[in-house]
């Protein structure tokens, strides 16, 4: 009876963790509809809301940014982009998420989607990798990292990865 025992509490403590883990990564999701939103209104203050202001953020191993650079970066983006009439839309899939309930990990592909309304839409892929922390309750990006990888990442490796609403592989 004590191994029958035993292995329902192991069961128990696994179906608990992975509800815990899908929370998490459901917690995570909300900041990035933020990061979606920030990309299909042209908003930069709304990036500048879910990062921290200890930010590390690296562009495709060619510089590294602090916050503020960043931010500045992402307005004067946001700006031309406003100014040209192009409309942008970000997408994320993930092949890797750890997280706990100060700490996470995300790893993907993003597909970035730009469009002047004239002619057909551009797209720009890349790999990411962001460390986000949950600081006095909210989860803040404190680490950055994305690259096209010499433009060998596309919709394949896109398609690849899972789906932002998917936590099953996770």
């Amino acid at each position: 009876m004590k191994p029958l025992f035993t292995l329902f509490i192991v069961f128990a403590f696994a179906l608990n963790v992975t509800s815990q883990t899908n929370q998490h990564l459901k917690d995570i999701n909300d900041v990035w509809s933020e990061f979606y939103a920030a990309f299909e209104q042209l908003d930069y203050t709304k990036m500048t809301a879910i990062h921290h202001e200890d930010l590390i953020r690296i562009s495709g191993g060619q510089r590294i940014k602090d916050y503020k650079s960043y931010m500045n970066s992402n307005r004067a983006s946001f700006e031309a982009l406003k100014a040209k009439n192009i409309s942008s839309k970000i997408e994320l899939r993930f092949f890797e998420r750890i997280a706990n309930d100060k700490v996470s990990s995300e790893r993907g592909i993003y597909k970035l989607t730009q469009s002047d309304g004239n002619s057909g839409p551009q797209y720009y892929y890349g790999q990411f990798h962001v460390i986000m922390e949950k600081i006095d309750g909210q989860w803040l990006i404190t680490m950055d990292y994305d690259s096209n990888e010499k433009n060998t990442i596309g919709e394949e490796a896109f398609m690849k990865a899972y789906a932002i609403d998917n936590f099953e592989p996770f």
